[in-house]
């Protein structure tokens, strides 16, 4: 069906002069016409009579005129989304159900008249790869990586550092812990399946357990969140690590601990990516929402490489995972 004369029958059934249509559209009344025309033929249906007031719709065109105005409306919202600056802002995390995704909800809440379009994309390359090419506004990441420039075009600012605490089932060894040390945490087995390799948090975890001697394991099928939950809770050996911000539910009955980790206390640090140049008018209100999210944190630890302060942001292996 052509739009166009989906918008000029609207235009007429507003007007109700072809006349007053033609001026409103900019078009000739004898454009305005042969368009009625054409989609009246595609319809099977007349839909004005004229009178010499003007035009007047026929029952048919009553029965079409709430349905034109919803393809004109879809239409209208289907060019806004691939639109830049007329989208909504569209934000890549890393999953929907940590600290970054918290965030943004946060945002939303504080401005609720701006649209959000929150996607997840595999990793950090291909979250830089969107911002490139324009699919994407922004992306909340672990950046840099090691021995790489980001690329030309891109920036990251230092958002937050989410500190790491053991979670633990009631029966494990360390569950009566009040706080621990990372050392302390070595010999113990910290099942992590969700580590995919090329990844920015494989990264930095492979770096977190080369800097104190940890047994992160990754072997297994990665069945999501509940799964590793269970496994967690029934088990007096496993463990794995959660960032302090991320929030989980799951049942009393798990009895599930979380312990702090101090002296130092590892964090993630999570970094706001973005274009240098971006057109999305609610960029800046994110930024300037997220401005107060950062957090001076003494007596932390992050790898060499993801001091975004002291070093220039890199791209890393997974720009090309």
């Amino acid at each position: 069906m052509d739009l166009e004369a989906v918008r000029t029958f609207v235009a007429v059934a507003d007007a109700e002069r072809f006349q007053d249509a033609a001026t409103d559209l900019s078009i000739s009344q004898q454009a305005v016409s042969k368009r009625i025309a054409a989609l009246e033929k595609t319809l099977g249906a007349r839909l004005f009579t004229r009178t010499a007031r003007g035009a007047r719709l026929t029952l048919d065109g009553q029965a079409f005129l709430p349905h034109a105005r919803t393809l004109l409306h879809t239409a209208e919202r289907a060019l806004a989304s691939v639109s830049p600056g007329r989208r909504a802002l569209r934000v890549d995390v890393v999953g929907r159900q940590l600290a970054p995704a918290g965030l943004l909800r946060d945002f939303h809440r504080a401005h609720p008249d701006f649209e959000l379009d929150v996607v997840r994309l595999p990793h950090a390359g291909a979250a830089m790869e969107a911002l490139l090419e324009g699919s994407v506004d922004a992306a909340f990441r672990c950046v840099p990586a090691p021995g790489h420039a980001l690329p030309e075009g891109l920036e990251a600012t230092p958002i937050f550092d989410e500190p790491l605490e053991l979670l633990v089932g009631p029966a494990h060894r360390l569950a009566k812990a009040r706080t621990l040390s990372p050392e302390d945490l070595a010999g113990h087995r910290i099942w992590m399946p969700s580590l995919v390799s090329g990844t920015e948090w494989s990264a930095y975890y492979a770096s977190l357990a080369a800097a104190f001697e940890l047994t992160i394991d990754s072997v297994g099928p990665n069945f999501g969140l509940e799964p590793l939950l269970d496994a967690v809770a029934d088990s007096p050996e496993v463990a794995t690590l959660v960032g302090e911000d991320t929030r989980f539910l799951w049942p009393d009955t798990h009895g599930l601990r979380r312990v702090p980790l101090r002296d130092p206390t590892p964090v993630y640090p999570h970094s706001l990516l973005q274009r240098t140049a971006d057109p999305h008018p609610t960029l800046a209100a994110l930024r300037g929402h997220l401005a107060g999210a950062v957090v001076d944190r003494p007596g932390t630890w992050v790898p060499d490489w993801a001091r975004a302060s002291e070093q220039p942001p890199a791209r890393g292996d997974w720009m090309s995972a």
